[in-house]
């Protein structure tokens, strides 16, 4: 299904759709292409595209080719899921340790299309983080581990 979505394929095409995409929420989806959860969550966000089409922008990126956002987001678990809105990133609390990304696939469309809006909404009202609306039964467990340079 990932054929129905853009792809942004370099750093460059990355900071354009950030930079550009005004009064909507850009959802940037890093993973890739071959992998069966990355499959499963560009099935939903396909699915989806039409429904919110006037609340957000969506797009996929290969962490393999744009390894700069990668590192920067601190990509370590695929997919990850990260918001935009007017070039702002968005942070959404998940009730997990990490608030930048939604690591993994929504288990429904329905949960994509209320997280879009909630953050959308906050947006709007010149909120940085949202409170996550999907059911924490729905959002997948992973533990963080850091470790020292």
């Amino acid at each position: 299904m990932c054929y129905v979505l853009n792809k942004l394929s370099t750093k460059k095409e990355v900071d354009n759709a950030i930079k550009t995409c005004e009064d909507k929420v850009l959802v940037l989806r890093f993973g890739r292409e071959n992998d069966t959860v990355c499959q499963q969550l560009d099935d939903i966000l396909a699915k989806t595209c039409r429904d919110v089409s006037r609340m957000a922008d969506i797009y996929i990126v290969d962490v393999d080719t744009v390894s700069v956002y990668t590192r920067y987001f601190d990509i370590s678990l695929i997919p990850a899921t990260v918001f935009f809105f007017n070039g702002q990133h968005m942070k959404v609390d998940y009730g997990t340790p990490d608030h930048t990304k939604f690591i993994g696939s929504f288990k429904t469309k329905q949960d994509f299309i209320d997280l879009v809006e909630v953050i959308l909404r906050g947006a709007l009202r010149g909120k940085l983080i949202v409170t996550s609306p999907i059911d924490p039964m729905n959002i997948p467990k992973y533990n963080l581990i850091y470790k020292d340079i």
